[in-house]
């Protein structure tokens, strides 16, 4: 067995896959540069080090369910009021996640409240956290399922263990009884745990009404903004302005038609 094959067989048995992958290239740059034997440890495994970083990042903004557009260094001021440029440096420096503080993003649809939450999530797992987002509608699905679906069981598992939980359109649709039980006991166990970031169109006044219960909306709303920050969005839906459409109308020249019904 030559060095590289030993090196290589080392690299599978301690799982160093970059090192291993990379070993040629790393190999041909230290007879280039010819650093100390140091430096040229160092340097490798800062690499795999490295490498293992980003595979983690990006497995866990895949897991997080955020959209494909969130990055919020392309986030529009001068589209959707209600939030400031220092404000939001401010949030995504994530002080309050450590904190265990919530963000209640509320506003009409279309003014950007999924895509920061969907930001401040991509923020958070850059800095090492875990973060997901879910619906209402999804999150009420997997209590209701599991303790008999493996899957929901899992992903009810992640969100115990996570440091964010974005919750999206919260209190859109009428919740059943049983459901809203189940939802506001899982709020509980999150309180003071782990951040929450709560979208709404709805005023919390109108929690009461969806879900039927007066007496847990407010127990709901208790925990949700003992320790929150409220940002009220407001202007005209981002989707509609920018509303993309398949046929291509093509402008007609020249006298119309008569109608021969009208005429």
């Amino acid at each position: 067995m030559t060095q590289s094959e030993t090196i290589k067989d080392s690299c599978t048995r301690l799982k160093l896959s970059y090192i291993q992958q990379k070993l040629n290239s790393i190999i041909l740059n230290a007879q280039e540069s010819k650093p100390t034997y140091l430096d040229f440890l160092a340097e490798a495994l800062k690499m795999e080090a490295d490498m293992r970083e980003e595979n983690t990042r990006q497995m866990r903004v895949k897991m997080s369910r955020i959209p494909s557009r969130h990055d919020l260094d392309e986030y529009d001021f001068n589209f959707v009021s209600g939030i400031a440029q220092r404000e939001m440096k401010e949030l995504r420096q994530l002080a309050w996640l450590d904190q265990a503080y919530n963000i209640v993003l509320m506003g009409p649809s279309g003014t950007g409240k999924t895509y920061i939450a969907s930001g401040l999530i991509y923020d958070a797992i850059k800095a090492g956290k875990k973060g997901y987002l879910f619906t209402m509608e999804e999150l009420i699905t997997c209590l209701r399922t599991k303790d008999i679906s493996v899957s929901a069981m899992q992903t009810y598992t992640k969100i115990l263990h996570a440091d964010l939980l974005a919750i999206d359109d919260i209190m859109m649709f009428p919740v059943k009884k049983e459901d809203s039980g189940a939802f506001f006991n899982l709020i509980n166990t999150l309180h003071e745990k782990i951040s929450l970031i709560i979208t709404t169109n709805k005023y919390p006044t109108e929690w009461a009404e969806t879900l039927d219960d007066e007496v847990l909306a407010s127990a709901l709303l208790d925990r949700l903004l003992y320790k929150c920050e409220v940002i009220k969005l407001s202007g005209a839906s981002y989707r509609m302005e920018n509303r993309k459409t398949i046929l291509k109308k093509e402008v007609k020249r020249g006298r119309p038609r008569k109608n021969p019904v009208t005429e």
